[in-house]
């Protein structure tokens, strides 16, 4: 299947400067709604592991509502990130581009964008935090919800809550690695953060970064008219 590299809602706004629109305000929510259920969850998930983080327990009221809030936490972090699944899944599909992108490891990291090839709306490294993201959580929800005692408690056996537990835990410091990973580009890519606070990059901005996807904007005549 083809990735979607132009989305309802994408836009150029002709002006000085030229600016685009890349995210709505629904989308924009569901990625702040998603970002901060996961660092809740890592900080009472961080305090629960361990009893030198038991400290950060702290931050929920003590021990007992960290224990108790940590769950219902998970289920907002599921459905408001798959609400963003279902809006952006078909851009995020892998493409030979994504493959030539990654040939060029050493001028990525250089910040040689001008020897990059032209890319739609997200690269190869968007697409692997989206994708990786998608499978831990939905890895996390349903081992979280196995050994969910309050309400699942009779419904698996011990030994499976303990394979549970391990899965869990492996996939709670995995998807910590990837949201460093992805705060991080995020700060790295100047202009970047823009696009989750106003909704819009500048012309510049998807021209050095995202090409592909503009010169399909422009082709396909969404462009709003001059004021």
């Amino acid at each position: 299947m083809k990735a979607e590299r132009v989305q309802p809602g994408d836009a150029i706004h002709p002006g000085n400067p030229i600016t685009v629109n890349r995210y709505g305000p629904a989308a924009r929510a569901n990625h702040w709604i998603t970002a901060v259920s996961l660092i809740l969850l890592a900080l009472s998930g961080l305090a629960l592991f361990h009893p030198s983080l038991f400290f950060l327990t702290g931050l929920f009221g003590g021990g007992q509502n960290t224990r108790a809030w940590h769950p219902y936490i998970g289920v907002v972090l599921f459905v408001s990130f798959f609400i963003f699944f279902a809006q952006l899944w078909r851009a995020n599909l892998p493409t030979r581009t994504d493959v030539q992108w990654l040939s060029h490891a050493k001028d990525i990291i250089g910040g040689h964008d001008e020897k990059l090839p032209e890319v739609g709306k997200y690269n190869a490294g968007q697409k692997f935090i989206f994708w990786a993201m998608a499978g831990l959580i939905l890895l996390l929800i349903v081992t979280g919800v196995i050994i969910w005692d309050q309400y699942f408690g009779a419904a698996t056996a011990v030994q499976t809550k303990r394979y549970a537990v391990l899965i869990h835990s492996i996939c709670a410091v995995l998807i910590i690695c990837v949201f460093i990973l992805h705060v991080y580009a995020g700060i790295w890519t100047r202009g970047t953060i823009r696009a989750m606070t106003r909704g819009t990059v500048t012309g510049g901005w998807a021209y050095r970064h995202h090409r592909k996807w503009l010169r399909d904007l422009a082709g396909r005549g969404r462009q709003t008219p001059a004021e």
